[in-house]
């Protein structure tokens, strides 16, 4: 499934051979397990406790950690979809590395995930046993740099937090 190139800020392609992530000297492998999840956005460098049930989820968390623990998240249009399609699923979303996996009692799986850097799936290489995608582009979003405006910004909803925490 191909997916429409949208504009973006900054645009790493991603080489077979792996390119690496803003920041990092990690490189990037060709292709990644998807995990889509629900009601969840993942950010670079947030670390976040995930709880994953669907078997199809599961599986694609073990891809992850007997290769390089690299799994991309992305959020699902609908929330009520229990086995989302490729169509079903958002075409941005953050790669992260998992971190720890936590067999739980009912046989869900508990992760600790950190947030790597945001990418697009560009084609979904197979559905079963569990989604995995080619990520073509990594999106580095720009820091803004400090100018006078920005200050000038700053000051202003520092004085008018002051304020209103005064009344």
């Amino acid at each position: 499934m191909k997916r429409g190139k949208k504009e973006s800020k900054t645009v790493t392609e991603v080489k077979p051979e792996g390119q690496g992530f803003p920041g990092s000297e990690r490189k990037m492998p060709e292709t990644v397990p998807v995990l889509p999840v629900r009601d969840v956005v993942v950010y670079p460098f947030m670390i976040l406790p995930l709880f994953v049930g669907r078997e199809k989820s599961i599986r694609a968390v073990e891809g992850a950690l007997s290769r390089d623990r690299l799994i991309i998240l992305v959020a699902q249009r609908s929330a009520e979809v229990e086995d989302p399609s490729p169509e079903e699923i958002h075409a941005v979303g953050t790669v992260v590395m998992v971190m720890r996996v936590l067999k739980m009692p009912d046989g869900r799986v508990k992760v600790l995930v950190q947030g790597l850097a945001r990418a697009r799936i560009m084609e979904f290489l197979r559905k079963e046993p569990h989604f995995e995608a080619r990520i073509v582009e990594i999106l580095d979003d720009a820091v803004p740099t400090m100018g006078v405006e920005l200050e000038a910004l700053i000051r202003t909803v520092k004085e008018q937090v002051s304020k209103s925490a005064s009344l």
